[in-house]
């Protein structure tokens, strides 16, 4: 049955036929987003929800989702979606951070432009009809610095046209690489170095704790006079009454805003100053941004529901369409590991340690180790995938860690997972085989080749003699038949385990009688997702 989605706001028609395109069934219905009654009776009937800013998504509507597996939001912002409660239900939340990216930056540079030459008071003045050409004293931009704060994607695009109107850049930004800065050319900075020698400063950085208010009055206070500060960011990044203090006082010369900290901003301390040139959050107000937009929104969902490709998901990691071929079968492999050891556990698990050895350590570990957690949680709690499974891990408590390493061993790729509890210490491994199908290769240390089924056999014994014949002859009896059917041991006489992969599930009374005749430490069922 073909993925069914819902288009809740205006999206053009070109982005529905995507979906259609791609052999998603689609119900264009752009104002229901602003009915939540109705979109909450109507939810649980779709795989997919499209929106813009107008459909709130809370915990209530994502409660009614029984089928939802993403929200594509048409834009950067998700304020408007529940994103913790997607994640504990499971549905990835994606957004397309770069399909106005060009939009905000020329939105930032025009800004900067309209401060620098007092566009906005200039142009009121002359259509009152008063003359005041003297008044108006600008500013070139011309061989001035120009702050950012924030080299990121639109950071970038603001550096290009900067750098093409002959301003010389200082660069703030954690993540950017000196490398990365000599190929943009621009000079990478401190913070502190920018503030004091930067004639214009523009932010482009999402506002977290660490971000807000990075402009506030001590920072102002470093700043050269004469500055002139742009946000087409994020409210909240500036101190707005501070910087309403430092302009009054002439330290700051101008500033132009398109974002406040309290949208929509029909009141805010920089209104009716001198050189303030603000705009009601147009960074991303433009046809063509708001088209592209729709149309990444519209092939991302699509990916995602008929390929299993991820991007710009925010609480997911993501799986290229290129990469998903190649990345899938480990990622099954991963989720058959979790499995396993979360089904032979039966304490509360402390620790998880992932090994990825050799090809596979180069791929997207990210997204193998939610489908190991997912795996190992689905034994506790059977509603969990590889977007729920991390938040639940945290919230039980386990701590995850990964290590990658060059190939070590006779596998050219392996992944190894072990879980430690209060009292055990188990670990398995596994690999991908050129048939794209997984199978175990080591528990509990000791190696074997065993090709993963639906329903598995899993026994601790002895070396000894006779287990093959106990196994036979204790399946054959109650009318299961074994598929397949593996031994290993870590040495003659020592600790040995069997695998046998059998056509359906075994009754507790026929493990009861495998375990009467006191050749076996434990016998488990498993099962596994194929």
């Amino acid at each position: 049955m073909a993925p069914r989605v819902l288009v809740s706001d205006k999206l053009s028609e070109t982005a529905v036929d995507i979906f259609r395109r791609h052999g998603v069934e689609v119900d264009y219905l752009p104002d229901l987003g602003k009915d939540k009654e109705k979109l909450l009776e109507v939810i649980g009937q779709y795989d997919g929800l499209a929106i813009r800013s107008a459909t709130k998504v809370t915990e209530k509507i994502i409660a009614a989702a029984d089928k939802l597996k993403v929200i594509g939001r048409a834009g950067i912002g998700v304020d408007n979606v529940d994103i913790p409660a997607a994640s504990r239900k499971g549905i990835v939340v994606m957004n397309t951070p770069f399909g106005n990216s060009i939009t905000t930056a020329e939105h930032a540079i025009t800004l900067m432009l309209s401060c620098a030459r007092q566009i906005p008071a200039a142009d009121v003045s002359t259509q009152a009809g008063k003359w005041e050409k003297s008044k108006f004293m600008g500013v070139e931009i011309t061989g001035k610095y120009l702050g950012i704060i924030g080299a990121g994607n639109i950071g970038k695009i603001v550096i290009e046209r900067a750098q093409g109107l002959k301003m010389k850049v200082l660069a703030y930004d954690p993540f950017l690489s000196q490398e990365k800065a000599d190929e943009i050319g621009v000079e990478k900075v401190e913070l502190d170095d920018m503030l004091a020698r930067a004639d214009f400063i523009t932010l482009h950085v999402p506002l977290t704790d660490k971000t807000k208010n990075i402009i506030s009055k001590d920072a102002i206070a470093k700043m050269k006079d004469g500055v002139r500060i742009i946000n087409c960011a994020r409210g909240g990044l500036v101190d707005e009454d501070a910087l309403a203090e430092a302009i009054k006082a002439g330290k700051v010369a101008g500033a132009a805003f398109d974002v406040f900290a309290v949208e929509p901003a029909t009141a805010s301390p920089l209104f009716g100053l001198p050189n303030v040139v603000c705009t009601p959050h147009l960074g991303a107000a433009t046809s063509e941004a708001q088209e592209n937009v729709a149309l990444q929104v519209a092939e991302q969902m699509s990916e995602y529901l008929i390929k299993g490709a991820v991007s710009n998901a925010l609480n997911m990691p993501s799986i290229t369409a290129e990469e998903a071929p190649k990345l899938v079968p480990f990622v099954k492999l991963a989720q058959h590991l979790g499995a396993f050891v979360g089904q032979v556990t039966e304490e509360a698990v402390k620790k998880v340690e992932i090994t990825y050895d050799g090809g596979v350590s180069k791929m997207n570990i990210k997204a193998m180790t939610a489908a190991a957690i997912a795996g190992l949680i689905k034994s506790q709690v059977s509603d969990v995938n590889m977007v729920s499974a991390p938040v639940m891990a945290k919230e039980r408590g386990m701590q995850i860690s990964e290590t990658v390493q060059d190939k070590s061993g006779v596998f050219d790729s392996y992944i190894k997972i072990r879980v430690i509890t209060e009292k055990q210490d188990r670990s398995v491994a596994g690999t991908v085989f050129s048939d794209g199908k997984p199978r175990f290769i080591q528990i509990k240390g000791i190696n074997l080749d065993a090709e993963i089924g639906r329903y598995m056999i899993y026994t601790t014994n002895d070396d000894v003699p006779g287990i093959i014949g106990k196994l036979g002859s204790v399946f054959g009896n109650a009318g299961v038949n074994i598929a397949n059917f593996q031994l290993g041991r870590d040495a003659p006489g020592g600790n040995a385990i069997a695998l046998l992969y059998i056509d359906a599930p075994v009754s507790e009374e026929v493990l009861n009688d495998l375990l009467a005749c006191g050749m076996f430490k434990q016998a488990r069922p498993l099962e596994f997702d194929i």
